[in-house]
């Protein structure tokens, strides 16, 4: 096949791909966006863009590992009920919708920045609405609550979302040095996500209301204590590997096989916790950005994009920001690290990709994953997330936090 025929195919297949990613689906197609990221990788090779090696030298490894071995960990954690016991603890004492809220914000936001944001979403989410309910309070603030904090938590450190991962692994930056960069860009997000949900849901957080221990007539939780205080004891011992200089996917697999050794547990209850589609979805799409790169990625187009002002850190920001609402976070991550790379400091401006895909994802509910996992949760509940009620919160936070975390950078 004539080689500007294989460009243009490679280019049609990469819009192709991306296009479902962004949308989540490819109508009439019966196809995920995994599935999508899998059919588009096999094009690229299929099409002759990479040869055989050139597709298994485009998967970044260590990004996968990671994120099996920190699956594997919260897995662990939630089927030991160690997530029910934690917030359970963490509002026991909370009288008043205020103080749940920031109860709600803290629990999410710490919780995401290190062990994966989508997963907390997933075990935080049912126990929130149910709790709130039971309250006779509305639920939706604290739903909203729960995926804006798990966005801005996760963007701390390299373990909190999988674009960080990825990140991580491009810029080969330090765990230590990244969370020290971003956790306070983390931390300024997380006060002003309390106060925008508080101030948007005005009517449901200064009414003067008090209630009674929200656990006080809950029943007793469902914990496997021994397998509980295995679990956290090994997540300490990873995250401070993380922090002792570790390379992180080594010590997340460690730890995911530490607790795959147990009698208490069947295997096959872990393996049905892993996001398998999310690994598939991964591996394609770094055969196709890398395809992509192969035939459309110039040395001029580097060029010409580098004058766009990338070095600037505004502008990597509001760029990184609206290519993450285009085509989301993830990939939006893989098509910029050709032009991250030749920047004058690469760290600098992969800790600004870092803030600004992840922040960007609160703009809109269909923003990030987190969000339309917090949404189709609570509606498994009876509790619907509008659009237009997410927005009012979510548009002006991101703005907020995106300014702070230009500020700090």
């Amino acid at each position: 096949m004539p080689h500007d025929v294989v460009s243009l195919a490679a280019i049609a297949v990469f819009v192709a791909t991306y296009a479902v990613v962004a949308f989540g689906a490819a109508p009439p197609l019966r196809i995920d966006r995994a599935g999508a990221a899998l059919v588009g990788g096999a094009l690229m090779f299929g099409l002759g863009a990479l040869s055989h090696d050139e597709v298994f030298a485009a998967i970044d490894y260590d990004t996968i590992i990671l994120l099996l071995g920190m699956m594997i960990v919260a897995a662990n954690l939630q089927l030991s009920g160690f997530f029910e016991l934690a917030i359970r603890a963490v509002v026991a004492r909370v009288r008043r919708p205020l103080t749940l809220l920031a109860a709600v914000v803290a629990a999410s936001g710490v919780l995401s920045a290190f062990l994966v944001n989508d997963t907390i979403c997933v075990v935080l989410t049912p126990l929130v609405v149910t709790l709130a309910l039971r309250l006779g309070r509305d639920p939706v603030p604290y739903a909203i609550a729960i995926a804006v904090s798990s966005n801005i938590g996760s963007v701390a450190t390299i373990t909190g979302n999988p674009q960080n991962m990825i990140i991580g692994s491009l810029s080969g930056a330090r765990y230590l040095d990244f969370a020290a960069a971003l956790a306070p860009v983390a931390a300024v997000g997380l006060a002003l996500a309390f106060a925008a949900v508080a101030l948007s849901f005005r009517r449901e957080f200064f009414a003067g209301v008090r209630f009674p221990a929200p656990a006080g007539d809950a029943a007793p939780a469902r914990v496997n204590r021994p397998l509980a205080a295995k679990t956290a004891l090994v997540t300490v011992a990873m995250i401070a590997a993380f922090f002792a200089g570790a390379p992180v996917a080594t010590a997340a697999i460690l730890a995911g096989a530490a607790l795959l050794l147990t009698r208490r547990v069947k295997p096959a209850r872990v393996w049905a916790e892993i996001d398998w589609p999310l690994l598939v979805m991964f591996a394609g799409l770094f055969v196709v950005t890398a395809g992509l790169k192969k035939v459309a990625v110039t040395p001029e187009l580097v060029a010409w994009v580098a004058g766009l002002g990338l070095d600037h850190v505004a502008t990597l920001s509001l760029v990184t920001a609206a290519l993450s609402n285009v085509v989301s976070n993830v990939p939006a991550v893989l098509v910029l690290e050709p032009f991250v790379a030749p920047l004058a400091d690469p760290q600098r401006a992969w800790l600004v990709v870092a803030m600004a895909s992840t922040l960007a994802g609160n703009f809109t509910l269909v923003g990030s994953v987190a969000n339309l996992i917090v949404a189709e949760r609570a509606r498994k509940l009876g509790v619907e997330l509008s659009f237009w009620t997410y927005l009012r919160v979510g548009a002006p936070l991101t703005v907020a936090t995106v300014a702070v975390g230009i500020l700090l950078l």
